[in-house]
């Protein structure tokens, strides 16, 4: 009996520690075929699970499949805003929209650690608890879009669940083109989203 004793909770503690170790290593890696060229991301299921899951289900049933980067903001079309960005924004397919998804939870960069830096890919959303597929890109390190930024007025912040590992020659590209105020004259076809 007294080697059972020890011997159970030795496996339940090895158990956790495999499952544990295994989960730092959970980054799931995407890539964002457009018409401008390819952005290649690592997708944190980790550190934000509830928005990278969310990602990740749109891309397995092919929602972004023909969607669009629609806007583009730059230091030079946003002169309404005191406070202001560097981002592209994208969304899916909006003729599958009865496949979307409800909203998910908010993420906050306060939880997660994963902060609106060079590169970062965040859930788009207006109030708390409001993001469904639409996602953007920062283009140079955003802290306004970080829990406590006040780019949102709820100071909130948005959830960032990844990072670009290669491609952000694409993402500038697309904040390049031509707008109407921030909408992209041309929006940039999404071809497809695929897990590498």
């Amino acid at each position: 009996m007294k080697y059972k004793r020890t011997f159970f909770p030795a496996l339940i503690m090895f158990v956790a520690l495999f499952w544990s170790g295994c989960a730092q290593e959970d980054n799931v890696v995407v890539t964002i075929h457009t018409s401008k060229g390819d952005i290649v991301v690592a997708v944190d299921t980790l550190a934000a699970p509830v928005s990278s899951h969310n990602f990740l289900k749109y891309v397995d049933l092919r929602l972004y499949d023909g969607g669009t980067f629609f806007r583009a903001v730059r230091m030079d079309n946003q002169p309404m805003d005191s406070i202001r960005i560097e981002v592209i924004q994208g969304e899916a397919n909006l003729e599958l929209d009865e496949q979307f998804f409800d909203p998910i939870p908010l993420e906050r960069t306060s939880t997660t650690g994963l902060y609106h830096v060079d590169g970062a890919i965040s859930m788009a959303r207006g109030g708390p608890d409001s993001a469904t597929h639409s996602i953007f890109f920062c283009i140079g390190d955003q802290p306004s879009l970080d829990f406590g930024g006040m780019r949102n007025p709820d100071g909130q912040g948005f959830a960032a669940f990844g990072n670009v590992l290669s491609g952000m020659d694409v993402v500038r590209a697309i904040q390049s083109g031509e707008t109407n105020r921030q909408t992209l004259v041309a929006p940039v076809v999404i071809d497809s989203v695929r897990v590498n």
